[in-house]
């Protein structure tokens, strides 16, 4: 699944650069994590790191985008191959 910052987002800027796949960019107001590009950090770390990071909370899964560990990694190695 990727994830999905709400409107909690105070715009820290925390999570931008802990993102292994450069998924997240300065949205207006908030930041927002392209679900073609996040993987969970699977392939890269044990956990979300932006999700560690976050002191809003803000980042949840995206319902949209529904996927496997399998199809993460995947995705994880098609950006990094």
């Amino acid at each position: 699944m990727a994830l999905l910052i709400n409107d909690d987002c105070t715009a820290c800027d925390a999570c931008k650069p802990v993102c292994p796949n450069d998924a997240i960019a300065v949205g207006s107001p908030i930041y927002v994590i392209d679900p073609l590009r996040c993987t969970e950090c699977v392939g890269a770390e044990d956990e979300p790191q932006c999700k560690l990071v976050c002191p809003a909370d803000c980042i949840v899964v995206h319902p949209d985008f529904v996927e496997t560990p399998e199809q993460l990694r995947e995705k994880y190695d098609s950006l990094h191959g």
